[in-house]
């Protein structure tokens, strides 16, 4: 079967028609990012980095902490996915999980995804011969501060138990698509209700 396409060579002479069925293809797309988020998730399985347990097994166990301490579903799903950017942002793991979850999440819990990773550094940076207290630059967010330092000592730093029981990962996949499928800081969030209307 063949897919309609639109038929511009360059942008600057693209058509209404071109662009509605490119919106079309649009919501359709968008309604598998869940499926995608999770195949990329799935790639921290067995990947160790030296660490007790693999980088699937601590973001579950992070997720896994943080909802059995009665954190709301937006927040277990940012515990889940806070390291998902460790494959492709090497040097940059938490601008690239707060990028993926921004158009879902509050601004709090994407400032925390965010900056966890300056965060954490507080409990090893000095055993590399790093400056341990780089998060002190956002002392002056208060708010913002003690809910990322909290992320980090109750379930991020904690979820490299071995013996630790951790729910797998179905437990949370509901979670991730309900989350997922309500974006509400993006250009683009209207174009799926204009579609539907």
């Amino acid at each position: 079967m063949k897919h309609e396409r639109a038929g511009f060579a360059n942008m600057a002479h693209s058509t209404a028609q071109d662009w509605s069925l490119i919106a079309t293809d649009f919501v359709a797309y968008s309604a598998k990012l869940p499926d995608r988020v999770l195949t990329h998730l799935r790639l921290l399985d067995g990947d160790f980095g030296g660490f007790p347990v693999d980088r699937l097994t601590h973001s579950l166990q992070t997720a896994t902490r943080a909802q059995r301490d009665g954190r709301d579903e937006e927040y277990v799903v940012c515990a889940l996915l806070h390291d998902i950017g460790d494959t492709l942002g090497t040097f940059n793991h938490a601008d690239i999980a707060a990028a993926i979850l921004k158009p879902f999440v509050l601004p709090e819990n994407f400032w925390m995804v965010e900056k966890h990773g300056i965060f954490q550094g507080y409990y090893f940076f000095h055993h590399l011969g790093m400056n341990r207290n780089l998060r002190e630059q956002f002392r002056s967010e208060r708010a913002l501060f003690e809910r990322t330092e909290e992320f980090c000592a109750k379930y991020d730093g904690p979820a490299f138990d071995q013996n630790y029981e951790t729910l797998p990962l179905a437990t949370f996949e509901p979670m991730l698509r309900r989350v997922l499928a309500r974006p509400r800081n993006s250009i683009y969030a209207g174009v799926e209700a204009a579609k539907a209307a």
